[in-house]
């Protein structure tokens, strides 16, 4: 049970203050090792058709360890370019040994942002495909390593990729288990890290809360990019458990997630909040083995049916407080229950406050922005000056005597009398797309790059479900529009941060006080394009419609490919979503990926509809 701390102020009020059960770090390499010896044999990795033991690979980290240990340092930071696979896992393994610091960099980084990590940042080397790597890692000193080349997601090969390191780039500090990268207003992405301690104390939760252990199956599902990836990862390493990689079309497709937890014999899941949420829209899937369902990284709106048979777990969680910090279970609920669910109640050894404007608490059931602290705190940014800014100390209060740091997370809560929390939304210029946490002024920046722009605002745009899109609005630095922007800004920003569309603009709408007024702009989207569509198949109107109203481009052409015009995992899902419920169709993900362009997806659709003729 939650501890809730209720002391009251001077005029008896409870104040928004909350702790978890009490907890202590525990260890999480160590943890690992104790699997090694104690079942060398039973399974570690399931990877598409190949297993590997808990034994083979402990060898396989080892082999790539020693291949790295005569350049690479405890408290070194390794960038990682790898999907998830068991090249990944066998990475993650072996930088832990070395006592190197873990830098999750995803598969496909923009060559731009990750130049920017370079130089920022004291990064001892690259690992991944040398044709992902920045010009300056893809034409310096490569080693090659002996990692996993076979099952989903592997790397045809990888290296080492050695470069010059710049003066007075930023070190992890001392004790870093990992880092990850956040979202930065400056345009250029932060680091922040997180040691094992803190780790540990997630990974405790994590195994009591969803009885993770030897013959169960945790997935390997959350782009490598984001944290919430470790926690899956070091969950199944250190209960015993066994990783099974997702592949790729389970992040675009929810009825190949349901399928792949089936064929997959998943019995634990972490899975980022945009990708199930239409899963709680439909019937739930027979015949699963899924127990645990963790869902997390954005706003959740739906509760499970009566006929959800797993525990969902809405998680709310930064990774300056490594990954996850409050939680709400919900079994199948009652039919009709449309509340949205809390984000639950802190995790042992965590503490949660809801502060005013001074970091003073709140009176239980008033807004206010939630301050976290406990084992849970990440050591900080590898930016001391921004450490300083975020992580504070309490204001003296006797609600806060027994608390030490408290991270500020930009976050508006509501805290209930039960100690519950209610998220409601952002006090900043900070946003959540797909689940991933972005800075418009980053994703402003990114355009300011490039000398054909002068200035550029970006707002988000939410439609009637809550689907989030980033729109941009571009002042171009010539009087002409400059073309298409996307593909550059690509190069510096995730693939939630690249907006739907760009619109461009001579000048913005300005508020009382003189500044852009956002929500003005927000309703400056040009109108809907006409086409002659008079001689427009089934399948053409359907996919043209729908693409134009989920990305908020009018312009839309039959004649555009789908990812050049801003689509994402998470619209590839709606828009297959919408073309079954709508056709009873129930296209693939790489169907629409691998098209040319909207025409020839709608032709796949038109092909399935039409009855063929006698004797074909």
């Amino acid at each position: 049970m939650t501890q809730s701390l209720s002391l009251a102020n001077t005029t008896s009020t409870v104040v928004s203050v909350a702790h978890g059960p009490d907890a202590e770090p525990t260890t999480v390499v160590a943890r690992f090792e104790d699997r090694v010896r104690l079942t060398p044999q039973a399974p570690a990795v399931i990877d598409g058709a190949r297993t590997w033991t808990y034994e083979d690979l402990s060898t396989a980290a080892e082999h790539v360890a020693a291949t790295l240990r005569e350049r690479v340092r405890p408290g070194d930071l390794v960038g990682v370019c790898l999907d998830r696979s068991t090249a990944l896992v066998v990475t993650a393994v072996a930088l832990a040994r070395i006592g190197a610091v873990y830098l999750p960099l995803g598969p496909r980084p923009g060559e731009r942002r990750i130049q920017a990590v370079t130089e920022d940042l004291d990064v001892a080397c690259l690992v991944g495909d040398p044709a992902v790597l920045p010009a300056a890692h893809r034409d310096g000193e490569h080693t090659p390593l002996p990692l996993p080349t076979d099952g989903v997601n592997a790397p045809v090969g990888a290296v080492a990729a050695f470069a010059d390191r710049p003066q007075g780039a930023r070190r992890a500090p001392e004790g870093a288990l990992y880092a990850v990268l956040t979202s930065g207003s400056t345009g250029r992405p932060k680091a922040v890290a997180v040691a094992e301690t803190s780790l540990s104390v997630a990974l405790d939760w994590y195994r009591a809360a969803t009885g993770l252990a030897p013959g169960d199956r945790q997935s390997l599902l959350i782009g490598v990019a984001f944290d919430p990836h470790l926690l899956e990862l070091w969950a199944g390493l250190t209960s015993g458990a066994a990783l099974v990689p997702a592949p790729d079309d389970t992040r675009w497709d929810a009825g190949v997630l349901t399928d792949w937890w089936r064929d997959a014999a998943v019995t634990v899941c972490v899975a980022a909040t945009p990708t199930v949420e239409p899963l709680l829209d439909r019937p739930w899937p027979k015949d699963l083995k899924l127990r645990h369902l963790v869902v997390g990284g954005d706003r959740m709106r739906r509760r499970p049916g009566p006929d959800v048979t797993a525990t969902v777990h809405n998680a709310y969680g930064p990774a300056e407080a490594t990954v996850v910090t409050t939680t709400y279970a919900m079994r199948g609920t009652a039919a009709g229950d449309m509340t949205p669910p809390p984000i639950g109640t802190p995790l042992p050894g965590v503490t949660v406050v809801v502060t005013d404007d001074d970091g003073l608490p709140v009176a239980r059931g008033q807004d206010g922005e939630l301050r976290i602290g406990g084992h849970c705190l990440a050591l900080g940014y590898l930016d001391p000056e921004l450490t300083a800014r975020r992580f504070t100390t309490p204001p003296e209060h006797p609600a806060l005597e027994a608390v030490g740091r408290l991270y500020r997370t930009g976050d508006r809560v509501r805290m209930g009398a039960d100690g519950s929390l209610e998220f409601l939304g952002r006090l900043d210029n900070q946003v959540k797309i797909s689940g991933v946490r972005i800075e418009l002024g980053e994703v402003e920046a990114a355009f300011e790059q490039d000398a054909r722009v002068r200035t550029a605002v970006v707002t988000v745009q939410r439609d009637d479900s809550g689907f989030a899109r980033l729109l941009a609005y571009v002042k171009p630095a010539e009087s002409t529009a400059p073309g298409d922007l996307l593909a550059t800004v690509r190069a510096w920003l995730p693939e939630q941060a690249v907006p739907a569309a760009v619109h461009f603009v001579d000048a913005y709408p300005l508020d009382a006080n003189g500044k852009v007024d956002r929500a003005a702009l927000a309703t400056e989207v040009p109108a809907v394009r006409v086409d002659d569509l008079a001689d427009a198949t089934p399948g053409e109107r359907l996919v043209l419609a729908t693409v134009r109203e989920l990305l908020g481009r009018p312009a839309t052409a039959l004649g555009d490919n789908f990812t050049d015009i801003g689509g994402t995992s998470v619209v590839a899902a709606r828009l297959l979503a919408v073309v079954e419920r709508e056709t009873g169709i129930r296209p693939r993900a790489h169907e629409l990926l691998r098209s040319t362009d909207l025409r020839a997806f709608a032709a796949v659709l038109d092909q399935r509809q039409t009855p063929r003729p006698a004797g074909a």
